[in-house]
């Protein structure tokens, strides 16, 4: 079993920035990738970004690519994630989530945090 809290969501103007955290306390056997989601009112949930646990890979999704770093501290284990220049359309609740080694989907995910940009 692995646990999620998200934190580090809030209101912030258009143009502004927010780091969010994922924290994963206790073991945290046979993680492979952490990734972010993100879902909208009334819209599907998609892919932000991911990072391998061993830190090799990390891949974002292309609307966030040039506006965002995912990165680890592998002895916290805690998963940034570093938005900048953030739109009115980037405001939904974000989601971390975790893919365990050899697994082909993300079977644990937290609660989310908030992110809101205004206009």
């Amino acid at each position: 079993q692995v646990q999620l809290v998200e934190s580090g969501g809030g209101l912030v103007q258009a143009g502004g920035s927010l780091r969010l955290f994922c924290a994963a306390p206790g073991r945290t056997p046979s993680i492979g990738y952490m990734g972010w989601f993100r879902q909208a009112p009334e819209k599907e949930r998609e892919f932000v970004a991911s990072i391998s646990w061993n830190d090799a890979y990390t891949a974002s999704a292309p609307s966030m690519k040039s506006r965002s770093t995912i990165s680890k501290d592998n002895l916290k284990n805690t998963v940034f994630l570093q938005m900048n220049s953030l739109k009115p359309e980037d405001t939904a609740l974000y989601y971390c989530a975790a893919r365990l080694n050899g697994a082909q989907i993300y079977a644990y995910w937290g609660q989310g945090t908030q992110v809101t940009v205004s206009s």
